[in-house]
């Protein structure tokens, strides 16, 4: 039975993770935590998720360690914000615990602090902008595309998502840029991304290849979270069988895509 923590458990992917695990066969939730001022915290993972009663209470962030000790999780997931997502792979680090990060926003020092912190500990970890298979395939195509149509032709990327989403751009937008502009041999910043906040749009993002007589349109569009959560479990399950201590792992690599 593969025992599974949660970080942000009560936000709205949180919340989902925890139905998803609790549906699972061989998972059990052992641990959920949240930041300290949220209105559910002492109450039911599983009735806070929508889900059954699970026995484990939301627990606040600052206690991590202890709750990590005490519960002794194999993975920690995490779906916070990135400056509390550093502290808590920092925390699953020091308990040898792997970690499922699907946190985005990281600055290029909190990534590259990431990575000292996951090589010294040696735990396995699986960190990806988007988990989602079909986005992954969308990011694969990205790169063939580009490869196939060079320079001559112009990219450029457009984001949608709901106005409760804080980074801009998304991490998926920023992740597809990154795949283009290694094919291109050019800085990602070179990439025009749009980002537009609306309703209640689970996220939207279209790659546009274009020159003065065409364009060629890569379209991915989540219609629920549930795709996200899924995949999820598709990356705690691999980071236990096939994840290589102290190296970083993604989607791609959990869907052979690479």
């Amino acid at each position: 039975m593969i025992r599974v923590a949660v970080c942000g458990a009560a936000g709205r992917m949180g919340r989902l993770i925890v139905r998803q695990v609790a549906s699972q066969k061989d998972m059990k939730l052992v641990a959920a935590v949240d930041v300290p001022e949220h209105p559910m915290m002492g109450k039911d993972a599983g009735l806070i998720a929508g889900a059954q009663k699970l026995g484990v209470n939301l627990v606040e962030s600052t206690k991590l360690s202890e709750v990590l000790k005490k519960a002794k999780p194999h993975v920690l997931v995490d779906f916070t914000v990135a400056e509390a997502s550093v502290q808590n792979i920092k925390a699953a680090s020091r308990a040898k615990v792997a970690v499922v990060v699907g946190t985005t926003g990281f600055t290029e020092q909190q990534r590259k602090e990431l990575e000292r912190t996951i090589k010294r500990s040696g735990i396995r970890a699986v960190i990806s902008p988007n988990f989602s298979v079909g986005v992954n395939v969308f990011f694969k195509l990205a790169r063939e595309a580009a490869a196939i149509l060079g320079r001559d032709y112009e990219p450029s990327i457009t984001e949608v998502h709901h106005v409760y989403k804080k980074d801009v751009p998304s991490g998926t937008a920023l992740k597809a840029a990154e795949e283009v502009a290694k094919e291109l041999g050019i800085d990602p910043e070179e990439i025009k991304i749009k980002s537009i906040r609306e309703g209640e749009v689970v996220g939207d993002h279209t790659l546009v290849f274009s020159d003065p007589f065409e364009a060629l349109e890569i379209t991915h569009r989540a219609k629920s979270r549930e795709v996200f959560a899924a995949g999820v479990m598709r990356a705690i399950r691999y980071v236990l069988k096939k994840g290589k201590p102290g190296i970083i792992r993604d989607m791609q690599d959990v869907l052979g895509l690479r």
